[in-house]
């Protein structure tokens, strides 16, 4: 199972029937899985989904990957062309060994001097392509991160704004917003950079609402933000020390995407879909509420909890937002099942999750019902002091209600299921 701890945190009928649906989700999302279902090659034509790609019209084939989980879907695309592939650089924060494809160890959240060397080396490399060349981009959530060259400002500098976005309570549209214009490669500025080869981008979505031009900021996507827009962001989260001379104005000419396909090829809806079906096989009601889901991570599981129905359950994707008030451990799907538990009552389970099984910590997120609330009481643990530490992670690890998964190489930004009895 990919739930490391499924059976010890299984002490209920309602938390196996959650922790079932939660088992289904990280199946159907992982690589293996979406790839046989979506990428084939057929002779020499490859086909992603709906789009035909006929190799002998291309002199080269290469291959860019980024983000979280961009190793592992980069070995299978590896895997099936063969001979076919030339060369190809990817970064990701787990390891993967590869015959043609260079690959670098990257970090996440916060960038560092191996994700911008690595991106460095990508521009330098691919800055001279032609007509007959042919790139496959694969971008995966946390491409943000790791596929970083700074426009004007020092690493240290950019790290420092970084840090600061993660705390400033700013969604992940808007953090991309900003990051679009404080980069060479981001708001189509790789689109830019490869011009003018074919470009065929397969894009593993971990943006609510899936808007393709803020998944990774959209290296390979046209933005029509301005650099006011950012600044406007800038001043609205009271972002210090930003200078204007760090922002850049993203391409515009059309010339640079008449060549580019995006393709989205997973995306949450994948696992939502998978964990409906599973109710449904189990034979209890259950509803999608939705796939771009945004709020408050402390007020999240409240918000769900009045919109699930007696005998019901809620399947919701997307991604809230974290206030940071203190320097505690743990991440949004913790925090929104931390500020839940206090509205559950006896007939109410919920679980929070992130889909690469890594929330921001090394649990993947949290199950809650009134058995925490039980165990909170008995070990004089206050919700209300950890919601106010952000120290979810102890409280979940001293609770025994932590979600163990490892890190998992698919991300689809975060799940959560309400099931009311």
């Amino acid at each position: 199972m990919i739930i490391q701890n499924f059976d010890s945190i299984t002490t209920t009928s309602a938390r196996k029937i959650v922790l079932t649906l939660v088992e289904e989700a990280f199946l159907s999302i992982q690589p293996d899985e979406v790839f046989k279902k979506n990428v084939n090659l057929n002779g020499n034509s490859l086909n992603i989904l709906d789009s035909s790609y006929d190799l002998n019209n291309y002199e080269h084939v290469y291959l860019i990957g980024f983000g979280k989980g961009s190793a592992k879907n980069a070995k299978l695309l590896e895997d099936l062309l063969g001979e076919k592939l030339n060369e190809g650089y990817v970064i990701d924060t787990t390891r993967q060994d590869f015959k043609k494809i260079n690959f670098t160890q990257g970090t996440h959240p916060i960038i560092s001097q191996e994700n911008v060397d690595f991106t460095l080396r990508v521009m330098d490399r691919f800055s001279k392509l032609t007509e007959r060349d042919l790139v496959l981009v694969v971008v995966c959530g946390g491409g943000s991160a790791m596929f970083e060259h700074p426009h004007s400002v020092s690493l240290e500098q950019k790290i420092e704004i970084e840090k600061a976005l993660l705390k400033s309570g700013a969604d992940i549209i808007e953090m991309n917003k900003i990051r679009q214009h404080l980069s060479d490669v981001k708001g189509g500025g790789l689109a830019q950079i490869l011009y003018p080869a074919t470009i065929t981008t397969l894009i593993f979505s971990d943006v609510p609402g899936n808007d393709i031009t803020y998944i990774a900021s959209g290296p390979t996507v046209k933005d029509d933000t301005k650099i006011e827009d950012a600044l406007n962001l800038i001043k609205k989260y009271n972002i210090s020390n930003v200078p204007r001379e760090a922002f850049i104005d993203n391409p515009q000419d059309d010339k640079y995407f008449e060549k580019v396909k995006n393709i989205i090829v997973l995306s949450n809806l994948t696992a939502l879909n998978a964990m409906n079906s599973k109710a449904l096989e189990l034979d209890i009601a259950s509803e999608i509420f939705s796939d771009h889901f945004q709020g408050d991570a402390r007020s999240a599981g409240q918000i769900l909890i009045s919109e699930c129905k007696p005998n019901s359950i809620l399947l919701v994707g997307g991604e809230t937002t974290v206030h940071v008030t203190g320097n505690g451990k743990g991440g949004r799907n913790q925090e929104v099942v931390l500020g839940a538990l206090q509205f559950l009552g006896n007939q109410t389970t919920i679980a929070s999750f992130d889909s690469d099984g890594w929330d921001n910590c090394e649990s993947a997120g949290a199950i809650g019902d009134f058995q925490t609330l039980e165990k909170a009481k008995n070990l004089n643990l206050s919700i209300e002091e950890y919601l106010k530490t952000n120290n979810s992670l102890d409280f979940f690890t001293k609770t025994g209600d932590a979600i163990s998964t490892g890190r998992l190489p698919s991300n689809v930004s975060d799940l959560m299921i309400i099931y009311k009895k």
